[in-house]
């Protein structure tokens, strides 16, 4: 998927968790197929997991990264009203994997999907229940730190034009160029609060038409109030978007915000992953149709 990926394989992974973790040498360790971008995941026994970073970065980095994201696992399930994996210990590099890692508890459930509960009521309720419960979270004097999306939306100018130049032959460019430029005049929506930072599918579990886990939260801390509102276009149908919106009463000038966030995020995915990963580039797809319903252009 990425230029800089590092490749780990199932013998590897078994053999560094083994040596590191010997508590789980008895464990089956099976590597799991998902739509994520950013680690490799191993499921270890019934209980627990191992994620790998998938792009190089410096030992030193990864390793301050990786605390840094435990510390935010740890300070998310406070706030978090639905079960959340807490880390267990950090793996160490090898000649073999040359970067740190990560253990951390399992949460059992099924990945959403984006048209697999857009219709379901009860779903638009859980995840508004979940984006109010982490709005409420402390914080702490901190501000948004810069990482990614959360912050003023024209620092992405220079990415939403990578983007529109690389969808050229895939995306109806013109009409996106212009929504992109009504949506980064919009001005701040309220003091930032905690946000997960990257509700999409990938990132959260259902059972029936119940969410049951919230995973990734090593992202956790303050960002623009809008920013979790992306769910609503990632997961949701018009009448659910409603349902949803409604229960987190989000204001016109937040509602907006949000779906600007939601459309940079989309751009992104359809052309990036469009070979190596095409769950998320149909993801992509069909949040930017979610938002074309909404958005008069």
């Amino acid at each position: 998927m990425h230029s800089d990926q590092v490749r780990i394989e199932i013998d590897l992974a078994r053999d560094l968790i083994r040596d590191q973790f010997p508590q789980y040498e008895y464990q089956e360790i099976v590597p799991l197929v998902t739509a994520g971008t950013v680690n490799a995941i191993f499921r270890i026994g019934s209980k627990y997991a191992a994620r790998f970073p998938l792009r190089l970065m410096d030992q030193t980095q990864c390793t301050i990264l990786l605390r840094a994201e435990a510390a935010a696992m740890d300070e998310l399930k406070e706030y978090c009203p639905f079960p959340t994996p807490q880390p267990i210990g950090l793996g160490r590099p090898s000649p073999a994997y040359p970067m740190p890692w990560l253990v951390q508890s399992w949460i059992e459930g099924e990945t959403a999907m984006p048209n697999g509960l857009s219709g379901s009521t009860a779903f638009s309720l859980d995840l508004a229940r979940l984006v109010t419960s982490l709005r409420r979270g402390d914080v702490k004097g901190r501000r948004f730190d810069g990482r990614g999306r959360g912050g003023n939306l024209s620092d992405h100018d220079d990415w939403m034009e990578v983007c529109f130049s690389n969808s050229e032959d895939l995306l109806d460019v013109a009409r996106l160029r212009h929504l992109w430029a009504v949506l980064r005049e919009l001005p701040p929506a309220g003091s930032e609060v905690m946000s997960h930072k990257d509700l999409i599918p990938a990132n959260l579990l259902v059972q029936g038409e119940s969410l049951v886990g919230v995973l990734d939260g090593g992202s956790f801390g303050p960002a623009d109030p809008a920013l979790d509102l992306v769910v609503a276009w990632h997961l949701l149908d018009r009448a659910r978007r409603a349902a949803f919106r409604e229960a987190t009463q989000a204001g016109e000038l937040e509602w907006r915000r949000g779906a600007a966030w939601a459309f940079q995020q989309a751009m992104g995915l359809v052309w990036y992953y469009r070979v190596t990963n095409p769950t998320m580039s149909a993801l992509g797809r069909s949040t930017i149709s979610r938002l074309l319903e909404d958005l008069a252009v």
